[in-house]
């Protein structure tokens, strides 16, 4: 499925009764079906089978950012020994959506130097993540990426401070899971 297609489907899908509150105002998700892709969860869970995958990497989602600690499945060693896509990665049943507001990603855009975007969309909200999974509630976000945001737009963060017990509440979910790069 090609960009357009996918921006086609998400735009006839839109309905804003179903926005989902985020981690912040200017946070919505959509969570829609997942019955025209053939999108894979990017989620497991850590098991006996497959923690031996487990990687650590510094990485930054740009140039800008600061690189930060992540952990995350090795996708070409869990496919090891012959194994086919579905028989690692279901094929997701929804979509989220994460969708952050105009004017966000305009203060985002010009901390980071990314001048001269303003007034060039008109939509009222922007996809910043489409994540495939297997609910239709949102994923704890990883401790990691709540730390990134408590950090200034400047850093690469939206400098929303970091919530204590949401904070705890994701490293007992990510303790078990991990994202598969």
């Amino acid at each position: 499925i090609s960009i357009d297609e996918f921006e086609e489907i998400v735009n006839s899908r839109y309905d804003p009764t179903q926005l989902k509150d985020g981690y912040a105002p200017f946070c919505k998700h959509l969570f829609i079906v997942n019955d025209f892709t053939d999108a894979r969860v990017n989620v497991l869970p850590i098991t006996k089978e497959n923690e031996h995958c487990l990687r650590t990497n510094y990485e930054a989602r740009n140039e800008k950012e600061l690189p930060v600690l992540t952990r995350y499945f090795d996708r070409e060693l869990l496919m090891n020994g012959g194994k086919k896509e579905s028989d690692v990665f279901p094929v997701a049943k929804y979509i989220d959506l994460i969708l952050y507001s105009r004017g966000q990603i305009e203060k985002e855009n010009a901390a980071m130097g990314k001048e001269g975007t303003e007034g060039k969309e008109t939509a009222p909200w922007g996809i910043v993540s489409i994540k495939a999974q297997d609910v239709d509630n949102e994923l704890p976000m990883t401790p990691i990426t709540a730390m990134r945001n408590a950090l200034g737009k400047d850093q690469g963060g939206s400098g929303v401070d970091l919530v204590r017990e949401e904070y705890m509440a994701a490293a007992d979910y990510w303790q078990g899971h991990a994202n598969v790069l």
